[in-house]
Formats: structure tokens, C-alpha cells, sequence
């Protein structure tokens, strides 16, 4: 998997930065006790609905398209390494 000490790279976001940087922190971790993509994005997601409220949703991969309708504010597209990052949250 992606190696954790790889830095984060933004690509899209209308997040805020505190929110962003905690993402980014939340995915660190996540990447750092987890190998699997689908248990990755299954730890941020769980984090992110404990810490900020539901209804967080969380693509993790290598190859993927998406076209998502998200809450204003909570949306960020990112990779850290070889692996792509879509979090976003509904309503």
C-alpha cells in the first residue's frame, strides 16, 4: 500500500483547512494500521461520522471514476502515494 510517510496531495477540496488537515491526519493513521483499501476507507469513514456527524462517504483506490453530489463545504480529492482518496459528505 501506499507508504504513510508519503505527504498528501490535494487535488480538489471546498474543505475547510482545519477539517482538511484533520482528514489528512485520520488517512495517515488509517494507512499506517491498515492494508487493504476497502479497510482504509472503512477507518476514515468511521472516524470522520464519530468526530463530524454523519453521513460521511469514503472511495479508496488506484483506479476509480466518480460523480458524487456532496454537502457544501465537505468535499476533498486527494492522494497520498499511489492510492486516490475521495471524501465527501451528504445530508
Amino acid at each position: 500500500m501506499a507508504s504513510v510517510n508519503n505527504k498528501p496531495i490535494l487535488k480538489a477540496s471546498d474543505i475547510a483547512d482545519e477539517l482538511r488537515d484533520n482528514v489528512f491526519d485520520i488517512t495517515l493513521e488509517a494507512l499506517a494500521n491498515f492494508e487493504m483499501e476497502r479497510d482504509i476507507a472503512g477507518s476514515i469513514k468511521k472516524q470522520l461520522d464519530v468526530k463530524y456527524g454523519n453521513t460521511w462517504h469514503v472511495i479508496v483506490g488506484k483506479n476509480f471514476g466518480s460523480y458524487v453530489t456532496h454537502e457544501k463545504g465537505h468535499f476533498m480529492y486527494f492522494y497520498v502515494g499511489t492510492l486516490a482518496f475521495l471524501v465527501f459528505k451528504t445530508a
